[in-house]
């Protein structure tokens, strides 16, 4: 058959391929995007990008350090700051007035409209002071920046 005759000629991509073995085994983080841009910039060799996508997985050259998983986004950076001691160990009430006072930053978002009629979104953060010998608020502050300026 007439489709046979490809199996027999010579492979037209073989210098490609090897570029691209050396490349990889040098940096084996690279895919195909940055090993585009090392053939096209660093090797000048004028070659697509499906081409070069194309020849990798073919060669199997698969990148493991970046997958979807290992750059889930985690806002986690160890201890951070000073922990203070628990003194009031889970026990909020008191028979003393100003005995303990706790404060918490609530977020509240709200909308807004400017000139040309368009609905921005605004946050504001309210800081109260409560008393646990009845729950009573001693005093807020309202701010559009979460601070500790009210609380400290």
């Amino acid at each position: 058959m007439y489709w046979q005759k490809r199996f027999e000629r010579p492979n037209p991509d073989r210098d490609l391929e090897e570029e691209i073995t050396q490349i990889h085994t040098e940096n084996k983080d690279y895919g195909y995007r940055r090993m585009y841009r090392e053939l096209r910039h660093n090797k000048k060799i004028l070659v697509n990008k499906k081409k070069v996508q194309r020849i990798m997985q073919k060669l199997g050259y698969q990148v493991t350090s970046f997958t979807r998983k290992s750059r889930r986004y985690n806002s986690y950076k160890g201890n951070v700051g000073k922990i203070a001691p628990n003194k009031i160990s889970r026990h909020f009430n008191t028979t003393v007035p100003h005995q303990k006072i706790t404060t918490d930053t609530t977020e509240f978002k709200y909308y807004e409209v400017d000139s040309k009629g368009r609905m921005n979104i605004k946050k504001l953060y309210l800081d109260p002071f409560l008393d646990m010998f009845n729950s009573e608020v001693l005093c807020y502050s309202i701010s559009k920046t979460p601070s500790a300026v009210g609380i400290l």
